[in-house]
């Protein structure tokens, strides 16, 4: 299994807390902070080795990314099969991306959909941003937490969740009904398009509504990972009312 960079000490801290496989955690040498003790002492706890190294070689081992002296190696993130996330998803709730290829999107989207608790999250093999190391610096550790589908054609996903029981509901700025208006809280998976050209046309087909989140004048659209936050949240919050 291929090898990924956690950067600094938040994500690094996520992915321990997320029982994540963690190969070894590296930290700066000489550096003896609080945080970095306590840092020291959960990856121990856990089993990981922890080797003190150089800023030299903490900045060599993360390729460019902002680290604060703590780096670690983890193992591949590992994806599920669509119908394994289908048989367990207690929330009835998951996110779909559409041609999300910007890993800073695709890592806000997860820290949203991390936020909102979603059951999953169905990535399509094409056309999308991979789970790379900024992706996982951009999610604010939520990758550790969002399961994650890699499907290799979204169109014949979806429609699998439609059989499944799911409605299939899509984030349009031109969709005829309000996303207040709406109900989220049968087994929902919210579609959100990549930026600028939203929802390709098949996708767009296969929803069973299109909604759009009403915005003041002058202001034509919001960036994805935005749309989904807010989309993800009126779901919950219907949820709980």
């Amino acid at each position: 299994m291929s090898a990924r960079v956690l950067a600094g000490p938040h994500a690094v801290e996520e992915a321990l807390h997320a029982g994540a496989p963690l190969r070894y955690v590296a930290m700066e040498r000489g550096r003896r902070d609080h945080r970095t003790r306590e840092l020291a002492a959960t990856a121990r706890a856990a089993g990981v080795e922890v080797r003190w190294e150089t800023v030299t070689a903490l900045d060599r081992l993360a390729g460019g990314l902002r680290h604060q002296g703590v780096v670690a190696v983890a193992e591949a993130k590992p994806t599920l099969a669509l119908e394994d996330l289908l048989q367990d998803a207690p929330r009835r709730l998951l996110l779909a991306a559409d041609g999300i290829e910007d890993p800073q999107n695709l890592g806000a989207l997860l820290r949203a959909a991390g936020g909102a608790g979603v059951d999953g999250l169905l990535l399509p093999s094409r056309r999308a941003a991979g789970l790379s190391a900024t992706v996982e610096r951009v999610s604010a550790g939520a990758l550790e937490h969002v399961r994650v589908a890699r499907v290799g054609n979204l169109a014949q996903a979806l429609e699998r969740c439609r059989e499944a029981g799911w409605w299939i509901i899509g984030l349009d700025a031109a969709g005829p009904a309000a996303l207040w208006q709406f109900d989220l809280r049968p087994a929902t998976v919210l579609v959100v398009g990549g930026e600028g050209r939203g929802l390709h046309a098949l996708i767009r087909a296969k929803c069973d509504a299109l909604v759009r989140i009403p915005l003041a004048p002058g202001v034509a659209s919001l960036n994805a990972a935005m749309a989904a936050a807010i989309a993800l949240f009126e779901a919950v919050r219907q949820r709980q009312a």
